[in-house]
């Protein structure tokens, strides 16, 4: 993933571990062994929406669910995500098409149902996407746009062994007035699968 791209993701980090001495100050260090936090990364399968309908490339994600939240909210977590797709291109793609975000917002999952729980999420972050467009003429040339992208989700995860889980995660991402050539400007909306496995460090199993 580029380097413009990671200063989302670090201050999602920090924000995350900035929380976690007040949690400790407050929780008797016996109990207070690991960082509630879970950590993922899978391969992501995804139609970016320009007229091609696959692409594979790797996601990263950090979950941090907040201390002391009320019974009512309980489940609740906040995530960072990042995601790459720029592999797997078919032979007839242009050489630099790639999609790339970086996004953080709220995920909810339900109580686990035996080793299965479900969630939802709601995320907001930065998209960058680069591919071959008519240019002057209708000469091909190369383009690159950045936008604001809202993306809406959810899946499930299945515990494997203690501590690690296995997701499938399903994403639908809105890029809004990217194709501005249309009146009104049309909307850009990828759309696939994620798989891959989360490690949670919380001493206790995830509820």
């Amino acid at each position: 993933m580029r380097l413009k791209l990671f200063p989302p993701l670090s201050l999602a980090v920090l924000l995350v571990f900035a929380t976690h001495p007040t949690y400790s100050q407050v929780s008797p260090a016996a109990r207070m062994k690991t960082i509630p936090i879970t950590v993922g990364a899978g391969v992501s399968e995804y139609a970016p929406g320009l007229g091609v309908n696959h692409m594979v490339g790797g996601a990263l994600w950090i979950d941090f669910p907040p201390p002391f939240l009320p019974p009512l909210l309980q489940g609740i977590s906040l995530e960072a995500e990042g995601r790459d797709l720029s592999l797997h291109r078919a032979p007839n793609q242009p050489s630099n098409l790639r999609e790339d975000i970086a996004s953080g917002g709220v995920l909810y999952t339900w109580k686990r149902y035996y080793r299965v729980r479900p969630y939802g999420k709601f995320l907001m972050g930065y998209g960058n996407t680069d591919y071959m467009g008519k240019g002057v003429g209708d000469t091909l040339v190369r383009i690159h746009q950045s936008r604001t992208v809202t993306t809406m989700g959810g899946g499930v995860e299945l515990e494997a062994v203690r501590h690690v889980w296995a997701r499938v995660d399903y994403g639908y991402q809105f890029w809004p007035d990217f194709f501005k050539a249309t009146h009104p400007a049309g909307e850009l909306n990828p759309q696939g699968f994620t798989f891959g496995v989360s490690y949670h460090f919380n001493q206790s199993k995830p509820r």
